[in-house]
């Protein structure tokens, strides 16, 4: 598969060798999907960012991942579902209180729009919110840097 840096790089390389109709369009598409970062690598800046800014932000390090996302084989499946994992649960968990919630729970999605949320995912996040949880979907890790943010913004835990 080619890979291109900048959609200009790419579209440079189809105005010299694709000469077919239709190309073009075609060769955009598929580029403009390879700039965009995958839902993983958003959350890896994230968590990166994270990583940085645990001085600003108390408590930051805690933030952890829940590996409910990757494709499985059954077996491996049912092992995982076994010892707890439950699809639909957020990608990633700060369990520190701020504001009138008890934490917050992010569920990371690519900046372009990607996928919305499952059924199982709403439901989650309905259930978490009925129980005080703190919970955004968020369209990239500038979405979810701003979010982390706002939450720190919050001050100390107080209950209504």
């Amino acid at each position: 598969m080619l890979k291109f840096n900048t959609e200009e790089e790419a579209l440079a390389w189809a105005d010299r060798f694709a000469h077919k109709p239709g190309i073009k369009s075609h060769i955009k598409k598929s580029v403009s999907k390879q700039l965009i970062p995958s839902e993983a690598e958003e959350q890896r800046s994230l968590i990166y960012w994270c990583e940085v800014m645990k001085y600003q932000y108390p408590d930051l390090d805690l933030i952890f991942a829940v590996p409910n996302g990757d494709l499985r084989d059954k077996k491996t499946a049912a092992l995982l579902s076994s010892e707890g994992v439950k699809s639909g649960v957020p990608d990633l968990i700060l369990p520190v209180p701020r504001g009138t919630y008890h934490g917050l729970y992010i569920e990371m999605k690519r900046s372009d729009g990607g996928s919305g949320t499952s059924k199982n995912q709403d439901k989650w996040i309905e259930r978490l919110q009925k129980h005080r949880y703190c919970v955004k979907v968020c369209w990239g890790f500038e979405k979810a840097k701003t979010v982390i943010t706002w939450y720190y913004s919050l001050g100390e835990y107080h209950a209504d």
